[in-house]
């Protein structure tokens, strides 16, 4: 049983050192957007990260942060996840299931596309998002994330 559990994390190693690099060589299509109202005009990767895994309920200035999603299965859902936090999609459901199980934390709210998204999050400078490139307008603010 021993062989077995440390054949499959051996396994899981591997496909997580191919597979990482392809991710992050890819162009991002995606933007993290922020209401106007909000003053913020940057993140680093790793504060977006925190807040989109509810490791952090708060921008850097102390206000509050409410991500918001979008559905299980989408493409840009697992790009951004992918980018962002390095996680694959069954690695979300996973980090998820836990959280929600241990009662440390609720994953974002979920929205249908990237325009229901914007619409919520032009008006409330308390939420976070990610929204498709094309989609992006004067509604809302596109953050830069730097590294």
């Amino acid at each position: 049983m021993l062989k077995l559990v440390a054949r499959l994390r051996w396994c899981l190693l591997v496909c997580l050192l191919v597979c990482l690099p392809c991710g992050s060589a890819m162009a991002a299509d995606f933007v993290v957007i922020v209401s106007p109202k909000n003053p913020l005009t940057a993140l680093r990767t790793d504060q977006v990260a925190a807040i989109f895994l509810a490791q952090s309920g708060r921008f850097p200035g102390g206000a509050e942060a409410v991500a918001l999603d979008l559905p299980v299965g989408s493409a840009l859902r697992a790009e951004f996840y992918n980018t962002v936090a390095a996680r694959t999609p069954a690695l979300m459901k996973a980090y998820w299931t836990k959280m929600v199980f241990t009662g440390r934390g609720q994953p974002p709210r979920e929205l249908p596309n990237s325009a229901a998204v914007r619409k919520l999050v032009a008006d409330n400078p308390a939420m976070i998002a990610y929204i498709d490139k094309s989609a992006l307008d004067a509604s809302v603010k596109a953050l830069q994330v730097t590294p």
